[in-house]
């Protein structure tokens, strides 16, 4: 979304969600992490800058103080503006990028978010935190009134996600799959039956292979699992718990309508269900349908986790509950891990109350916008389903084309991805594989991986045989 001349760097915000200043300094950060700013480069004089894009001073000189905060620039009286860095942004400061290696197989099976400018922000953060006189309490496991700060800052993060809550009412988690995982030890004995969909969130098989629970698949459409499909599995399973993905289902992509979850709400209600609302993508979509937990409070337990937003490292997970569950759930969390390491949640507490997570959650969804862009475009005349502001794609394959052969086809020719066979909870997995567009750093990897993936689409029917 920028523009490079010989002479000087311009960049395009108007179509940058945010204020302006912060449109600017989001520019700074997408052509640093493009390779299209490096260090030492010079940017427009402020006054120069502003004129050129219809601002005000003060506009400019906001979104050039918040590229430097973030770590991207640094202002010399009499000399301007120039930027620090010149690896991609997230990558470490000997500008290795953190576990994404940008040679050797292309690696479109690995659902991490986009790295972004979370290592900047770090950065700052501890450098804050370093002057801090109590920085000691966050090495202790007792201190109650710091992990009340950080439950409210939850809160107001799950407010942003459509939920009225109640920090009293949550729980901190290591990331969202613990936080699932003690959920469902809480609420499920061995022999007991959990239902979901007839695809989910892969480890959903591991959790209840270990906790010695069986899985009922409810049949789904494009849009989500059906409630008569839901209703019958009631009727005929003793069941209590519903494991789902209302919002940009994992592998699908689908999204449920505000009548689609008003109408499992009502059949949860009818059979006594508890809802596990697994919600970690629910912060991409601008504009989307309530939360379950919006819907139906008083059963629904509603996880969502930093590690898909922010960072994938900060592992911290927010749970809401209601009254009656949350001892249980509790006493799981204190069993498997005793509680989220203090120092990772004060990290989240504080992007979130600075405006931090907000930034980046904004950086998610322009990225996820380019790479779905980019995915429209390569993989143009192969039916495919896809949200635009998801990060994943999933891909039904050509009749001549098993899943298996064709991710076998795919790693030999260089590109990782993942079969419906990962995903598929009960019966016979669909001939399709998933997408996940986030994990490259470069936008030139995923357009040569999706290439490929479409390039083999295209391949005759004798071209599955070679590698069945």
């Amino acid at each position: 979304m920028l523009i490079v001349t010989m002479q000087e760097w311009l960049p395009t915000i108007h179509d940058r969600s945010g204020t302006r200043a912060d449109a600017i300094a989001d520019a700074i950060g997408a052509d640093l992490a493009a390779g299209r700013l490096h260090a030492g480069d010079r940017l427009p004089p402020q006054r120069r800058l502003a004129r050129s894009l219809g601002l005000s001073l003060n506009t400019v000189m906001r979104g050039y103080a918040e590229a430097a905060r973030r770590g991207y620039i640094t202002g010399q009286v009499g000399r301007g503006s120039y930027v620090l860095q010149a690896e991609p942004t997230g990558a470490t400061p000997n500008g290795d990028p953190l576990h994404r290696p940008t040679d050797g197989p292309i690696d479109l099976s690995t659902s991490l978010p986009f790295l972004g400018e979370a290592g900047h922000a770090l950065t700052a953060t501890l450098t804050e935190l370093s002057r801090q006189p109590d920085l000691a309490g966050l090495l202790d496991q007792g201190d109650r009134s710091a992990r009340d700060r950080q439950l409210r800052a939850g809160a107001v993060w799950l407010t942003g996600l459509g939920v009225a809550a109640d920090p009293n009412c949550m729980l901190i988690t290591n990331g969202a799959q613990h936080g699932i995982f003690v959920t469902l030890l809480a609420l499920l004995r061995p022999g007991d039956t959990l239902l979901t969909g007839p695809l989910a969130y892969a480890p959903i098989k591991t959790i209840a292979h270990h906790l010695h629970v069986r899985i009922r698949a409810v049949a789904a459409d494009e849009e989500g699992l059906l409630p008569d499909a839901l209703a019958t599995a009631c009727r005929e399973t003793p069941v209590r718990v519903l494991y789902c993905t209302p919002t940009l289902h994992t592998p699908t992509t689908a999204t449920m309508t505000e009548d689609r979850r008003r109408r499992i709400a009502q059949v949860a209600a009818a059979h006594d269900l508890v809802i596990v609302e697994d919600d970690v993508f629910g912060f991409l979509p601008p504009a989307r349908p309530r939360p379950l937990a919006a819907i139906a409070a008083d059963r629904t337990v509603l996880i969502t986790s930093t590690s898909k937003s922010l960072a994938p490292g900060l592992r911290i997970g927010y749970l809401l509950a209601p009254p009656s569950m949350l001892a249980d759930i509790a006493a799981a969390v204190s069993l498997t891990s005793w509680m989220a390491p203090p120092l990772m949640a004060e990290i989240a507490r504080r992007w979130i109350e600075d405006g931090t997570a907000r930034a980046l959650t904004r950086a998610q969804r322009s990225h996820a916008a380019r790479r779905q862009a980019l995915a429209r475009r390569l993989l143009a005349g192969h039916p495919h389903h896809a949200d635009a502001h998801g990060l994943h794609v999933w891909l039904p394959l050509p009749a001549h084309w098993t899943a298996r052969a064709f991710v076998a086809a795919a790693e030999q020719a260089g590109v990782l991805v993942n079969s419906a066979a990962t995903f598929a909870t009960g019966g016979e997995a669909p001939a399709a594989v998933r997408l996940c567009l986030s994990h490259e750093t470069t936008e030139a990897r995923v357009d040569r991986g999706l290439t490929i993936v479409a390039n083999l689409l295209d391949a005759p029917d004798q071209a599955a045989g070679l590698v069945v």
